[in-house]
């Protein structure tokens, strides 16, 4: 996990306007790194750039489908790491390269930051880390200014510092992995892909957050799809699994396969239909699904909102279901043609 209030110091910056070429907007280099001679634009510019990041648990690696040295990101990162002289030139390097691949016609120009600090907390280690950040949204700001005793308007263009709409942090550590890496990117849309896939080219980390995060997704799609497609399973008894589920996750440490197979299906039927879909999934979807792993609460919590337990009935009625599974049953209504629950209390509040 990133501790953002352990970073201090803006040590090294530089910034360089990217624009697109497609579009025929230039690349417009710094000479040298800037030097900022007001305490308050470095405390703001350090908010903006490293607060997106906080308590982020979810860790990328740089990749390249040949050689690790080719990725060109990757490359940059480590000359600056191995001497902060290189700093300048490598980012001069980094833009030329985020500016080839800004060719998209819906993607924005904008200015692009590349920072080095020194101390960076990450998971308990503390290390050095190099920043590249791009600002692309411009926002109106009104000023009110006194002129002659009496209050005036007017408008300027700037940033809104409360948003940073892409980030990176490069932390030296486990560089012949890839480094660690986490990225902030607020645009999700299909153009945005050019700054993970093709500007820095990485993929997540095998670490317990991913695996936690794939199983999330694992059980809760078995659950909610492949059980009914084999065995009868009204709604409510999908939910029931989702909370045991859910459960299973926030208590224990360690995700064991035996263990939540037979502890949360029971069924062996169900348990054999759980191995096979685990298998298939990571086959299809070429992911790491190890039988144990360390398990991430951060990823958990991100993942669990998928274990919803909401019955939804036509537009009339949601049914939070969040106690004793007998406490509700199913039927149907053969005068009315209609599908009903019958719910059990003590007391209405």
């Amino acid at each position: 996990m990133i501790h953002v209030s352990d970073i201090k110091d803006l040590e090294l910056l530089t910034i360089h306007k990217v624009g697109n070429g497609n579009n025929d907007e230039p690349l417009v280099l710094s000479q040298q790194p800037l030097e900022l001679q007001d305490e308050t634009i470095g405390t703001l510019l350090l908010s903006y750039f490293i607060q997106p990041f906080a308590n982020m648990a979810e860790y990328f690696r740089f990749t390249h489908e040949a050689d690790i040295q080719l990725n060109e990101v990757y490359k940059y990162c480590s000359l600056i790491f191995e001497n902060k002289d290189n700093f300048q030139e490598q980012s001069v390097n980094i833009a030329k390269h985020l500016y080839k691949h800004s060719t998209h016609p819906k993607i924005k120009g904008g200015e692009l930051y590349i920072t080095h600090f020194s101390k960076c907390q990450v998971d308990g280690e503390e290390v050095e880390a190099i920043g590249i950040f791009k600002s692309e949204t411009r926002d109106t700001y009104l000023k009110v200014f006194l002129n002659d005793e009496n209050y005036q308007l007017n408008y300027d263009d700037g940033i809104n510092i409360n948003k940073l709409d892409k980030g990176c942090l490069v932390f030296n550590i486990e560089s012949e992995e890839g480094f660690k890496v986490s990225i902030v990117d607020s645009n999700s849309k299909q153009e945005a892909v050019y700054w993970k896939d093709a500007f820095l080219q990485v993929e997540r980390r095998a670490d317990s957050y991913h695996q936690t995060e794939t199983m999330v997704d694992l059980c809760q799609q078995f659950i909610q799809k492949k059980l009914p497609e084999e065995f009868e399973m009204n709604r409510i008894d999908q939910i029931e699994l989702l909370k045991k589920s859910a459960t299973y996750f926030k208590e224990k440490e360690e995700f064991k396969m035996e263990e939540f197979a037979e502890e949360v299906l029971g069924h062996p039927d169900a348990v054999d239909a759980f191995r096979e879909y685990r298998d298939h999934y990571r086959d299809e979807y070429k992911l790491d699904v190890p039988d144990e792993f360390e398990i991430s609460n951060p990823a958990f919590k991100k993942g669990q909102k998928f274990f919803k337990s909401i019955l939804k009935l036509d537009r009339n009625f949601h049914v939070y279901v969040h106690g004793n599974r007998e406490m509700i049953e199913r039927g149907y209504d053969e005068e009315r043609s209609m599908n009903y629950y019958k719910l059990y209390f003590e007391e209405e509040k």
